[in-house]
């Protein structure tokens, strides 16, 4: 999560972090979610850095769908991602030249927030149209996922899943990554 102080109320790091991460880990595969006010001034920076997947927030950008194409054309997946107030409905032109789709169920900015349960419908309609039109986009949900919500959030359509503080907040990291895992995986199969 990268974020700018501009488009949410929060800062955090860019490039040369990724850079320092790519420098540790050079199998890790970097996603890099930009909540920032003017994304596509720094795309090649990140792209340097070595991420290999950008997500982008369609309420910034000019031409989501350019911008998705040029993210491709660079050699890296493409992401767009929608806040809880955005409607499927910006993004539908682009379902079409997208990796992935995320959903915001919080306000971005802020861990530890709850997952707000109406934005679950957004999951189920993506997944809805993804089936009908036959994309291969993936579905990622991002904010209050914990053991409780994992599992509602496989069920609607999620295929990828972002926990912060149910991980980190935790004393074992493993453990609630496993007790993660098998919320999602129970709610899954059903």
């Amino acid at each position: 999560d990268v974020m700018d102080g501009h488009f949410v109320p929060n800062i955090t790091f860019g490039p040369p972090t990724v850079r320092s991460i790519r420098a540790v880990s050079p199998r890790l595969f970097l996603d890099a979610h930009l909540m920032i006010a003017e994304p596509m001034k720094y795309i090649d920076a990140f792209i340097e850095a070595g991420v290999e997947n950008l997500t982008l927030h369609v309420e910034v950008l000019d031409n989501p769908g350019r911008a998705m194409e040029l993210l491709r054309k660079k050699g890296i997946r493409a992401s767009i991602v929608v806040k809880p107030k955005t409607p499927i409905r910006d993004i539908e032109s682009v379902l079409d030249r997208v990796d992935m789709v995320l959903v915001m169920t919080v306000e971005p900015g802020f861990g530890g927030q709850g997952l707000m349960p109406t934005m679950l419908n957004k999951v189920r309609e993506l997944a809805r149209m993804r089936d009908e039109q036959n994309l291969k986009f993936l579905i990622q949900v991002d904010g209050g996922i914990n053991p409780k919500t994992a599992g509602l959030a496989v069920a609607a359509g999620a295929n990828v899943l972002v926990a912060g503080s149910a991980i980190f907040g935790g004393r074992n990291i493993a453990q609630c990554i496993q007790e993660l895992t098998n919320a999602g995986l129970q709610m899954g199969a059903k």
